[in-house]
């Protein structure tokens, strides 16, 4: 358990560190592969409302999870401690790589992305492997240097957000889309592609629970950790849904399906070249928070995993400000790889897949620890139980269905991920 001195996030940081986590590459990204399978601009927003009920109805139970267990670690002491040390290591070693590591490549990646207009000459990869050690430099010297980066980086990133909306709605040249929908978008929301497609969308929502990694470390949790999760999760849903109505207000949709670049090429019809390019540095100044973000909390939870396993050990230690230096080290390792072996859209879809996941055992977690321990101190009680936890789980068990039936490959990889992070539990506990 983190000591009492540690507990210094409060409230502002913790919605920061969620709002940061969950804008990031996703939103930028993951229109263009939206609109492979789905070319209705009502299905496309729908998608988006979907995603956000979801994340708000998660954010609910992790509320109350963490509330009750404030300890860092998310759902790696989460599963330990409610379920079993096995499941929990999982979800942990799951965390850690696809859950923050990845992400905050991801981010770097799609940050070079952006900047590459601007610097033509230098590889993406170099510019994305400069941002990642950089950031982890700063995160892992100066703990209130860290914080302040973090607000003020979010900060930034929602009022450039909001004018970006405003300056679109208002534009007189736009595409004649409609929102209303018709008998063949109803057809389109429930079908498979679309239940794929939500994998997109549960990446681009994905941190809603970025607080409950570092509850050891927030201020009050009992009621801060709600606080953090739901605001966050409300503003960025509401951002998330007019944000993609603009870009399809203001692009022709056949340019936009299968890019990445989707910030910039609506910035291209909506400012023209010249200002294009400076959106463009200034989305990809956006992304800084983002990895700023996962590279804050990704160490956290390996540092929790250090701390009760002997072998782990050497990741529990840290400075005199309470900077875990060697969790860092290695998730920075990590991170590299990622940056150098893996495409982007390859990283996107596991990350998502795996994410889901251990995201629902979680929240089934929470019906366990409802019947194993009803005592037990609960500051917080999740709204609408059992209904929203119920409609997350089912909702998120329909997606991964069909992920797994139409992206097979790539659910296996994230699935292999966790056979091998089981097996390695078993090696790790023998000295416990």
């Amino acid at each position: 358990m983190i000591h009492k001195s540690y507990r210094h996030l409060t409230v502002i940081t913790a919605t920061s560190l969620v709002i940061a986590s969950m804008i990031g590459t996703g939103v930028f990204t993951s229109l263009g592969y939206q609109l492979v399978d789905i070319r209705s601009v009502f299905a496309i927003t729908m998608l988006w409302v979907v995603g956000g009920v979801l994340s708000l109805f998660g954010a609910l139970s992790y509320s109350e999870l963490a509330a009750a267990l404030p300890r860092s670690g998310g759902e790696y002491y989460l599963l330990s401690r409610i379920i079993h040390p096995s499941i929990g290591f999982v979800a942990g070693i799951v965390s850690a790589t696809v859950g923050f590591s990845a992400p905050a490549v991801l981010a770097a990646i799609a940050f070079a992305n952006y900047f590459a207009p601007l610097f033509p000459s230098i590889d993406i990869t170099i510019t994305a492997l400069i941002v990642i050690l950089c950031v982890n430099f700063l995160h892992s010297t100066k703990l209130s240097a860290g914080k302040l980066f973090q607000e003020w980086t979010t900060i930034f990133k929602i009022i450039l957000i909001l004018i970006f909306i405003v300056i679109g709605l208002f534009s007189t040249e736009h595409e004649p889309i409609s929102i209303i929908p018709t008998r063949y978008d109803f057809k389109l929301i429930i079908s498979p592609e679309f239940a794929v497609n939500l994998v997109w969308v549960s990446y681009a929502y994905a941190g809603w629970n970025s607080s409950v990694y570092v509850v050891g470390e927030i201020v009050h949790p009992e009621k801060n950790i709600f606080r953090s999760i739901f605001f966050g999760t409300m503003i960025v849903t509401l951002l998330y849904i007019v944000l993609n109505y603009v870009f399809l207000y203001i692009t022709p949709m056949d340019q936009l399906i299968g890019k990445v670049e989707i910030g910039y090429l609506s910035g291209v019809h909506l400012f023209g070249e010249k200002f294009a390019t400076v959106l463009s540095l200034c989305i990809g100044l956006m992304l800084i928070s983002t990895v700023s973000s996962y590279v804050y909390i990704g160490p956290r939870i390996i540092q929790e995993i250090g701390k009760d396993y002997d072998r782990l050990s050497i990741l529990s230690k840290t400075d005199s400000q309470g900077i875990p230096l060697n969790a860092f080290f290695l998730q920075l390792l990590i991170s590299i790889v990622f940056v150098i072996t893996s495409t982007f859209e390859e990283v996107l879809l596991y990350t998502g897949i795996t994410l889901i996941i251990t995201s629902t055992i979680t929240v089934c977690s929470l019906f366990y620890l409802r019947y194993k321990e009803p005592e037990l101190l609960r500051p917080y009680i999740v709204w609408g139980y059992p209904w929203t936890s119920l409609i997350f789980v089912l909702l998120n068990s329909w997606v991964l269905y069909y992920t797994f039936r139409l992206q097979t490959f790539e659910s296996l990889i994230g699935l292999g991920l966790m056979v091998i992070s089981f097996g390695l539990f078993f090696i790790i506990k023998k000295d416990n």
